[in-house]
């Protein structure tokens, strides 16, 4: 996968988790708002990953 992939499946972990954890904080599901947390961690690790190969180059 390359830079943008990588940016735009953070993007959209980042996007999922928020409203996860929101939507479980709401309700008071801690299992939810866990998750939510999780794949928003998932996210900026995929951000990460994307700004390496950026900088390095996809080959990595």
């Amino acid at each position: 996968m390359g830079e943008l992939t990588d940016k735009a499946k953070a993007a959209g972990n980042k996007a999922a988790g928020a409203i996860k954890e929101s939507v479980g904080r709401n309700q008071g599901d801690a299992d939810l708002a866990a998750e939510g947390k999780a794949q928003k961690a998932k996210g900026t690790a995929q951000d990460i990953k994307g700004s390496i190969k950026g900088a390095l180059g996809d080959d990595i």
